[in-house]
């Protein structure tokens, strides 16, 4: 992980963003991202701040309960939206721009919600490293004019660690997270039960200690992502690993080697599947 020195100036920079908005709704997930965000607006604008989580069968529900706690823990106002993504047949197609589907369906929940409840700005987490990787979603926020701070402000991932360790958020080193459908390959379609299934698989693993994994669904094979300094604690615990998640579901058990990388569902569009 990379740190970088807290950067005071950015952080009052987005502090006076806040203050120049009348009322705002944040986009609230539970990463340090949006918990930054939402932290910020809360401080300066107080009760006319609002965190909104959007909840489906693609957000487990462990991390909707983290992200809960540390909102009330943050003195934050929170509201829990449903969204109907996963009940959408594009979506469920999961061609390669299902994130724009997915988007959609939560920002034009979101951007209705502000409508209606009278909030000015609907803010992201969006940083300025999160146009690097393929991200169909950025459409979608686009379309329904939702506003990110960080990214135009000019934060990168290591600075919003920074600003969120020194404001004490407690979430400030917590590793990315992604919806769940992103461990579906593309054309695999997505369903309510192939989203539990994967949900039941990585929890398993959290709690045999692992801290950072996906489970990539590949049919009836489990391919466990992974940092490469944890592949000594897969092989020290393999009989539970591969318990766990033969209990899910799955009939084999495969280690990537390649380790843990964000968005390696993305590597087939580039015509980089299976080139090692």
């Amino acid at each position: 992980m990379i740190e970088a020195p807290f950067n005071p100036e950015k952080l009052n920079r987005l502090r006076a963003w806040m203050r120049s908005c009348q009322r705002v709704l944040v986009a609230y997930s539970g990463g340090v991202d949006s918990s930054l965000v939402l932290r910020v607006a809360t401080e300066e604008l107080e009760l006319e701040a609002l965190g909104v989580m959007a909840v489906s069968p693609s957000f487990p529900d462990s991390e909707r309960q983290q992200a809960v706690e540390l909102g009330q823990v943050m003195g934050a106002r929170l509201k829990l939206v449903p969204t109907t993504e996963t009940e959408d047949v594009r979506y469920q197609a999961n061609a390669p721009n299902r994130c724009f589907h997915c988007k959609d369906h939560v920002y034009q929940t979101l951007r209705r919600y502000a409508d209606d409840h009278g909030f000015d700005h609907v803010v992201d987490g969006m940083n300025v490293e999160d146009t690097l990787d393929v991200r169909p979603g950025r459409a979608a926020a686009k379309l329904h004019g939702i506003e990110s701070p960080l990214h135009d402000l000019g934060f990168t991932k290591a600075d919003i660690r920074a600003a969120a360790r020194h404001l004490g958020l407690s979430n400030w080193n917590k590793p990315a997270a992604a919806c769940l459908a992103s461990r579906i390959p593309y054309g695999t379609q997505v369903t309510t039960e192939l989203l539990g299934q994967i949900e039941r698989a990585e929890a398993a693993l959290f709690d045999l200690g692992f801290h950072e994994l996906r489970v990539r669904h590949h049919g009836d094979v489990a391919r466990l992502e992974v940092p490469e300094a944890a592949f000594d604690l897969v092989l020290s615990k393999r009989t539970e690993v591969i318990a766990a998640l033969k209990a899910a579901g799955y009939t084999y058990v495969a280690l990537d080697l390649q380790g843990l990388r964000s968005g390696s569902m993305n590597e087939v569009l580039a015509g980089r599947a299976g080139a090692v």
